[in-house]
């Protein structure tokens, strides 16, 4: 196989898994009476190399999450010409909070205090408010972060409070389920808080929620932004 042949290959696979996704949103967004642009797509482009990004880009794909800082910011600094947006989706170390705040478009994973005061602090004076999502550990498991459903209206308070920040809503990853209503329950009790969190905070209008193995669910308990990796990129190598 020659280089332009692997090439048109490799563009056509890319192609198919969008439009497949896209599509999945769509069915999605039609079973929930919902109309398909109310839902965003986040391409989780983590351990892919910037080839990948920039050629989902060429397909129409603007919004990209991180998990991992140094690595999003070697790509956002190698595709800045194409004028993405960039997510940072991670666990959020404190002596990473300047890199985050000096690069991302979004933070998905603010979960305390003093990480809100660090992302303020550190924000470019000339650069746009830093988009804040608070994350959620709906299954109170230790090993993830996110704050306790009930620590979101202090949290919510505090960001309101930074000038270089803008509260935009809430963030979750829920325990894996396979169950299609153990799904809905867990996206439906988020979607609550998001709700009560919305009529108190009146910037609130982002819901991210649901990945490649439970967006539909997410969809129908009103999700507007899901985070796709595995099913436009593939499995990750474990190598």
């Amino acid at each position: 196989m020659t280089q332009k042949t692997q090439q048109s290959s490799d563009h056509s696979s890319v192609l198919a898994a969008y439009e497949a996704v896209k599509a999945r949103i769509q069915a999605a967004c039609l079973a929930a009476n919902r109309a398909p642009d109310e839902v965003h797509l986040l391409a989780v482009s983590k351990t892919r190399p910037s080839q990948a990004v920039a050629e989902l880009a060429k397909l129409g794909q603007r919004a990209f999450g991180e998990n991992y800082v140094s690595e999003g910011v070697e790509k956002a600094t190698a595709l800045a010409s194409l004028q993405l947006e960039w997510h940072f989706i991670g666990p959020i170390q404190s002596n990473k909070t300047r890199a985050i705040a000096e690069t991302f478009d979004w933070v998905h994973s603010v979960d305390r205090p003093k990480v809100i005061g660090r992302l303020n602090d550190q924000r470019p004076s000339d650069a746009p408010p830093l988009n804040v999502l608070i994350q959620v550990n709906m299954d109170d498991e230790t090993q993830k972060a996110g704050c306790r459903p009930d620590d979101i209206p202090a949290l919510a308070e505090a960001i309101d409070q930074c000038p270089h920040l803008t509260l935009r809503g809430l963030m979750a990853i829920p325990q894996p389920r396979t169950d299609r209503q153990a799904q809905l329950d867990v996206f439906q009790s988020l979607a609550a808080h998001y709700q009560q969190l919305a009529k108190a905070h009146p910037t609130v209008d982002t819901l991210s929620a649901g990945m490649s193995d439970d967006l539909e669910a997410a969809i129908f308990a009103g999700a507007n932004l899901v985070r796709i990796g595995t099913a436009l990129f593939g499995p990750r190598s474990k190598a």
